[in-house]
Parts: C-alpha cells; structure tokens; sequence
C-alpha cells in the first residue's frame, strides 16, 4: 500500500488515498520516516537488519545447502545470541530453503485422461 501511495500521491494527494485505502495518513508519514532514518524502526526490525546479512553470509558459505537448524547453530557459533525462530522466520522472508536429502514420495500419480468411476452411491 505504501508503495502506491508513494506511485499516485502527485496525483492526487497523501489524504485522499488513504481515505479510500484503509491506512490512516499517519501511518504513512510514519513508514516514510522509518525509510529515511532506520533508528526509528522497532528494536526487532533494527535487529533484523543487521542479522539478515549474517544469515544470507552462513547459507551462501555452505553452498546453500544449509536449512534452519544448520544456519543457526552456525551463527550461535560465531557468538551471535539468536533464538532458532528468528533464524527460521528470516529465511522464510528471504526465500531460502536447505537442500532435502532423498526423494519426494509420491504415492498417487493420477491419469487425467482415464475416465471416472460412476458414483454408486446416488449424490
């Protein structure tokens, strides 16, 4: 939402989209700011910013193979104090996933071309 704020507000002004989008005005000057000077952020989003360079460092050094568990014990071993849900949701929003070993099961292949069965049971 912000992003088309930002788009359409020479068109037509801050106020008026937020009056038909459902996000206060204030709400959008605040992110704003946020963007211009990042200690205004949240301690968490502080803290995020500076680990997230960390974890995309650990999983780019193991050849991208590494999953949750891996990247964070790495990282609790160079001294950083992280919990694993933080490591496991900060993965999550930079789309990086570890290398599973084996094969996907597969236990039905169904044939979209064979016809079905008639129904027996009158629904």
């Amino acid at each position: 939402m912000i992003a088309f704020i930002d788009d359409n507000r020479a068109s037509h002004g801050v106020e008026p989209i937020c009056r038909v989008l459902p996000i206060a005005p204030s709400t959008y000057h605040e992110r704003v700011a946020q963007r211009r000077d990042p200690s205004r952020l949240s301690a968490r989003a502080q803290r995020d910013q500076m680990l997230t360079p960390e974890i995309v460092r650990v999983f780019a050094e193991n050849f991208a193979v590494y999953g949750i568990r891996k990247v964070w014990r790495q990282i609790c071993r160079e001294g950083y104090d992280i919990a694993r849900c933080t490591v496991e949701r900060l993965m999550r929003d930079l789309d990086m996933v570890g290398v599973i070993r084996g094969k996907p099961v597969r236990t039905t292949i169904s044939d979209k071309a064979a016809p079905c069965p008639l129904d027996h049971v009158n629904r």
